[in-house]
């Protein structure tokens, strides 16, 4: 019996590994517990990533708490360069998986329309009510978590219906986080 349940394990994790991992909903968990490329998550949800960054790499979980279109008066610091543009706060928690040294790294998503392309606005700076950060000196060990803030954006009158991750092995096929 026991060998029966040892082998019955063993074949489960093999498939499991042959397939790629496991799928769930829009997204595939693969056998070492990251997510797949292409894979799509509602917001609130934890995508296990690895992870490169500042000369660093490791294993994160990234996950988007919120997807805000702020007023463009947030932008009135800009002058000229934000005219016609609403800022998008992205509000997300990051959280070291691997256990590797990350500190100084930061974490890019870039946001999505409606149709799920890209807005073709990119901020280059935070703003008051979005300040964007990188992993403090701590960010070493497994479990530590940092929460940061990305500004985004969208022309006025547009809608953001998410964000995606293009990092690494996702910068063709990246992962997904919709409103």
């Amino acid at each position: 019996m026991k060998s029966a349940l040892i082998a019955t394990c063993c074949a489960a994790a093999l498939l499991l590994s042959a397939c790629g991992g496991e799928e769930k909903g829009d997204k595939t968990v693969r056998a070492d517990g990251t997510l797949a490329p292409g894979s799509t998550l509602k917001v609130g949800e934890r995508a296990v990533v690895p992870f490169e960054d500042a000369g660093k790499s490791g294993t994160i979980a990234i996950t988007v708490k919120s997807i805000d279109i702020g007023p463009k008066e947030d932008l009135a610091e800009f002058k000229n360069k934000g005219e016609g543009t609403l800022p998008v706060y992205v509000r997300m928690v990051v959280e070291n998986v691997g256990g590797t040294d990350l500190s100084g790294t930061s974490v890019s998503v870039r946001a999505l329309g409606p149709d799920g392309k890209s807005t073709k606005v990119v901020m280059a700076n935070s703003t008051a009510a979005c300040k964007g950060g990188e992993a403090a000196a701590d960010f070493t060990t497994a479990g530590a978590t940092y929460e940061t803030c990305k500004t985004e954006g969208v022309k006025d009158g547009d809608e953001v219906g998410g964000v995606a991750f293009r990092d690494g092995e996702y910068q063709d096929d990246p992962i997904t986080w919709k409103k």
